[in-house]
């Protein structure tokens, strides 16, 4: 029997198999409102801490570079030991981004027994008029029977600060786009690309980069934001028709819902231009490029 969307991302990938930390989790809430709040009791946003009275100390900003949920875990069990459902004091959670509340919120809801992805693209309510660089998590609802979108990063203070007016746990399709559909807007002229991306990295090639992260995501592989691999190891403005028709083709995929699914599956597993391999390319912020070897290779 062909597997389904929903048995597919009910299993884990390498970054939200938490099977090692199974003692921890197994009082945590199953239900997604309990595990997003576990979730911002545990992470904090790297660029969001000032506005929660912490200024983040140098030698902690590697936390952001952390990709395995599991890891993550025990980078908050070392800065407090406290079990999993107590929330830490601002100082003592781990600092990450947007991806991690998405990969962490997708591997506890993994756990519970609910089929979870990250989707990686851009958000409509950071700024007005631009498009932020951001991570959800989509999860299937069995009752609506319809895979809904749930911000996890945005807590009562962030939900305030940015004054949203929908329901951070059903978020609205207007107000987030996966890449693939910014990519098809600004192929088509209808946007200008260099309303995406994130501070002064914005245009074309950033929402590119985006398209690769959320077609590896949906096949259960959540890189970090500043990975490359494949195709994204060579400069944007160095494509020609087969590969901007190759990045068309995961956009479009990357939105056709389920009845693309396994066209999804067969078009990363086939192209050694978009699959991620087992050593990829890290450009952290403020530090040279470096090989990483990812885990469950």
């Amino acid at each position: 029997m062909p597997i389904t969307p929903q048995e597919f991302h009910r299993e884990v990938g390498m970054m939200t198999d938490l099977r090692r930390h199974a003692v921890g989790v197994e009082r945590l809430p199953t239900d997604l409102a309990g595990i997003v709040r576990v979730v911002q009791g545990l992470l904090l946003h790297e660029h969001w801490a000032p506005a929660y009275g912490f200024e983040v100390p140098a030698e902690r900003r590697s936390e952001v570079s952390i990709r395995a949920a599991a890891r993550m875990l025990d980078v908050v069990f070392e800065l407090d030991p406290a079990p999993l459902d107590r929330a830490r004091p601002v100082e003592r959670r781990m600092l990450g981004n947007c991806r991690d509340f998405t990969t962490l919120t997708c591997a506890l809801l993994k756990r519970a027994g609910i089929a979870a992805r990250a989707r990686c693209g851009f958000g409509a309510y950071f700024r007005p008029g631009s498009f932020e660089d951001h991570w959800v998590c989509e999860y299937w609802h069995p009752d609506d029977r319809r895979w809904i979108l749930a911000d996890a990063q945005l807590d009562a203070l962030q939900r305030d600060s940015l004054k949203l007016q929908f329901d951070a746990l059903d978020v609205p399709r207007e107000q987030f786009w996966v890449a693939g559909q910014a990519w098809q807007r600004c192929r088509s002229g209808e946007y200008d690309p260099q309303r995406f991306g994130i501070f002064e990295m914005r245009g074309s090639w950033f929402v590119n980069g985006n398209v690769f992260r959320d077609l590896a995501a949906l096949n259960r592989v959540e890189l970090l934001p500043w990975d490359v691999w494949g195709l994204l190891e060579r400069a944007f403005d160095s494509y020609g028709a087969d590969e901007l028709a190759l990045v068309d083709r995961m956009a479009a995929l990357s939105q056709a819902g389920d009845a693309e699914f396994d066209q999804v599956r067969s078009l990363y597993a086939s192209d050694a231009r978009i699959r991620v391999p087992n050593v990829i390319t890290s450009l952290t912020p403020g530090r040279e490029p470096e090989r990483v070897e990812l885990p469950g290779y």
